[in-house]
């Protein structure tokens, strides 16, 4: 994740979930799951692409996946 992306970013196309609602999610209310994080944002609740890059069926691949999110926030 060397990239910056602003919080406006949008990560799950899907349900429009965007980076700064990832954050708060994993920051205020302690997501550390792709489940905690479905749960509390709905993100990579849908076509589940936003997850991983494995789990990615688009031509063009995402920039920004919800692991690598979880990882850099990992303790």
């Amino acid at each position: 994740m060397a990239k910056s992306f602003p919080h406006s970013y949008e990560v799950c196309n899907c349900k429009h979930v965007t980076l700064g609602e990832i954050i708060y999610a994993i920051k205020e209310k302690d997501a550390k799951t792709l489940e905690e994080l479905g749960k509390i944002t709905d993100a990579g609740t849908a076509c589940k692409c936003c997850q991983d890059a494995s789990c990615d069926i688009g031509e063009e691949k995402l920039e920004l996946y919800l692991t690598q999110i979880l990882k850099k926030f990992e303790k």
